[in-house]
């Protein structure tokens, strides 16, 4: 992960054009051939960052009480790690707004940012399969909603969806990274590792089995899209990260408009 801080640190000074992959070893205090066993180009060193805050958004899934209904199940996460403070610092947003808004200009960081998105939907779509067979609590629908699609962040795993980051563990400026989180960041190719490359064993639920059901990815990706996008519209303003502009009051927003949808259906059929 200190590689992947000190890549953001260096793109939010010196943008990220004007930031070579060695002066991110520099920066990171390794060896660019150390930089390299790692990520296959400077856009990758982000994408532990990415994926670490989504990391907290699928346990936040994952871990909410059994006996609530899915809606409530996503907006219980969307609580616990859109809201500033939550995990989250207001100007570690900050810090979020700006790695988003370089996904706009730079085709292969939006890449990232997409890979990292589709990874997370993957791992919300385990998760929702875990709590429709009693893994991890029910499913059933009830009146509003909240939501999102995350995955495994920091070193060696996927995600996205989510806050960038969570507070805790140094870095540019403020805190952003999985707490507590060290290490050099993600190995490219290596076992559980995502965003760019990363493991085979992608879209498998509880056992190993396949996730194979329409229903569930459509129910993950349905999730995952409205809290993406509440984070995206976001970053691309200048309202600040908590009050009626923030990302999780746009993300419950934007899930209230899905009162209507079959979750039950989806997930438990």
């Amino acid at each position: 992960m200190e590689i992947a801080r000190a890549a953001a640190g260096l793109f939010v000074r010196q943008g990220l054009r004007a930031t070579r992959a060695e002066d991110i070893a520099q920066a990171a205090g390794v060896a660019p051939r150390t930089f390299y066993r790692y990520f296959a180009s400077k856009e990758e060193a982000v994408a532990p960052l990415y994926a670490a805050g989504a990391e907290r958004w699928t346990d936040a899934v994952a871990a909410a009480p059994a006996d609530l209904p899915l809606p409530q199940v996503l907006e219980h996460a969307v609580h616990h790690t859109l809201t500033p403070g939550a995990g989250v610092s207001a100007a570690s947003w900050e810090l979020v707004r700006t790695l988003i808004r370089l996904t706009d200009s730079s085709p292969a960081l939006g890449k990232v940012w997409a890979e990292v998105c589709h990874a997370a939907e993957t791992r919300l779509a385990e998760v929702l399969e875990g709590r429709a067979s009693g893994g991890s609590g029910g499913v059933g629908g009830s009146e509003g909603a909240g939501g999102s699609g995350g995955v495994r962040g920091s070193e060696g795993s996927s995600g996205s969806g989510g806050a960038v980051g969570s507070e805790g563990s140094g870095g540019a400026g403020e805190a952003v990274g999985s707490e507590g989180s060290g290490g050099a960041g993600r190995v490219r190719g290596s076992e559980g590792s995502s965003g760019s490359g990363g493991s085979d064993n992608v879209g498998t639920g509880a056992g190993g089995v396949p996730v194979n059901s329409s229903a569930l990815r459509f129910a993950a990706a349905v999730a995952g899209a409205a809290v993406r996008v509440a984070v995206e519209s976001w970053a691309a303003g200048t309202a600040p990260a908590s009050g009626p502009k923030g990302p999780a009051a746009l993300a419950l927003r934007n899930l209230e408009a899905l009162r209507a949808f079959p979750w039950a259906e989806l997930v438990e059929g």
